[in-house]
C-alpha cells in the first residue's frame, strides 16, 4: 500500500514519524503538477495525501489520468482544490476530508482567529502604521482608526467558524447579526450571547447595518460570486469585508472598483484569492494591493495573507495527525 504525500509535514512534531509507522509513503512536498502525474503512474500509488494551502494546482484529470489512486486524503474542510466531478464520478476515487470530523474541527479556531485579526488590522490601520514607522515617521494623525466596541458585526455562515467567531467577539461590546439559511442561528437565551446583542436577519438587513461583514461559507453554486456589485452597493458605506473562506465567493474586479472609488468599501481583508491554484502572480487583486500611490488607488485599505487561516502550529499538528490516523483504520 503506497501513498504519495504532497504537502509539507516535517515541520510538525510527530506527524512524519506517525506517517512512517502507518503507511509506506513517498514525500514530495514541492512537486509540480506534471511531475505528480508521472510519479503516480510510476509508483502505482493508491493513496494521495494533500492540503490546499500549499498545493498550487487542482487535482484533476491531468494529475490523476492513468493513475491507480483510490483515495485522496486532504487535511482540510474545503475541497475546491479537487475536481470532485471527475474524482468522484469518472475516476471513482474516495475523498477523505475533515469536513465532518466535528470532534476535531470544533477545536480548531485558527481561521476564525485570523479573520478577527484581519478585522483589527483594517480597523486600526496596523499594517499602515508599521509601514509609516519603518519610513521614519511617528505621526498618529493619518492612522486614526475605529474601536471595536459599539460596532455591528455581520456574519454570513453560522457553521463551525461562524460560531467560533461569535465566541471570540464575546466581551467586545458589539451587536451581532447572522445569516445562514441552513443553520440554526437562534441563540436567544443562550448564556454566552445576550439576546439583545445577537440577531438572525435577512442578507439585506445584515449588509445595510453591519460595520464589518465576515464570510464564513463554503464555496458552492449558491455562494460563488455572491460578493458582486449589488452586494457591495448594499453594504453600509465605509464597512469592512473579511473573507477567510474561498476566493470564488468574491468578484475581485468589483472589490477593486469599490476600494478605488472610496465611495463604498472601507476595507477588504482576505486570506484567499480567486485563482489560488493557478499563477498567483497574475492575480489582479495582488497587483492592485502592490500599486503605487495608495492614497490615490485605495489600496491602503486592503490586507491579504497567503491562505494561512488554518496554519498554526497547534492547528496543523492536530489536523494532520488526525488525517494520518485515517490510514491506520485501513490497516486495522
Amino acid at each position: 500500500m503506497k501513498c504519495i504525500c504532497i504537502t509539507p509535514i516535517k515541520h510538525l512534531e510527530g506527524v512524519y514519524q506517525a506517517f512512517e509507522e502507518i503507511i509506506d509513503f513517498d514525500y514530495h512536498p514541492n512537486i509540480e503538477k506534471d511531475e505528480l502525474n508521472k510519479l503516480l503512474i510510476d509508483t502505482g500509488a493508491h493513496y494521495l495525501f494533500t492540503n490546499p494551502n500549499k498545493q498550487n494546482f487542482i487535482l484533476d484529470e491531468e494529475v490523476l489520468e492513468n493513475s491507480n489512486i483510490k483515495v485522496i486524503n486532504t487535511c482540510s474542510t474545503g475541497l475546491n482544490h479537487i475536481d470532485l466531478q471527475y474524482v468522484l464520478g469518472e475516476k471513482n476515487i474516495e475523498v477523505w476530508s475533515l469536513k465532518e470530523d466535528f470532534e476535531l474541527i470544533d477545536d480548531l479556531p485558527s481561521t476564525a482567529e485570523l479573520s478577527f485579526g484581519l478585522m483589527l488590522s483594517l480597523l486600526r490601520k496596523i499594517p499602515q502604521g508599521f509601514d509609516s514607522v519603518k519610513k521614519g515617521n511617528w505621526d498618529y494623525e493619518p492612522l486614526i482608526g475605529r474601536q471595536v466596541k459599539g460596532l455591528t458585526i455581520g456574519i454570513f455562515g453560522f457553521g463551525r467558524l461562524g460560531k467560533i467567531l461569535v465566541k471570540l467577539l464575546k466581551g467586545w461590546g458589539v451587536n451581532i447579526l447572522v445569516n445562514d439559511p441552513y443553520a440554526d442561528c437562534k441563540y436567544s437565551g443562550h448564556e454566552e450571547f445576550p439576546p439583545h446583542k445577537f440577531s438572525e436577519v435577512e442578507p439585506k438587513e445584515l449588509l445595510e447595518k453591519s460595520d464589518v461583514v465576515f464570510l464564513h461559507l463554503h464555496a458552492n453554486e449558491e455562494t460563488r460570486n455572491m460578493v458582486d456589485r449589488e452586494f457591495l452597493s448594499s453594504m453600509k458605506k465605509g464597512a469592512i469585508l473579511i473573507n477567510t473562506s474561498r476566493g470564488e465567493l468574491v468578484d475581485e474586479k468589483e472589490i477593486i472598483k469599490s476600494l478605488h472609488s472610496r465611495d463604498e468599501l472601507g476595507g477588504y481583508g482576505t486570506d484567499v484569492i480567486r485563482d489560488e491554484f493557478g499563477n498567483v502572480k497574475n492575480s489582479k487583486l495582488i497587483e492592485f494591493a502592490n500599486s503605487r500611490y495608495p492614497e490615490i488607488m485605495g489600496n491602503d485599505r486592503i490586507v491579504i495573507t497567503p491562505h494561512v487561516g488554518g496554519m498554526t502550529w497547534e492547528g496543523q499538528t492536530k489536523a494532520y495527525k488526525w488525517a494520518v490516523d485515517k490510514f491506520g483504520e485501513i490497516n486495522g
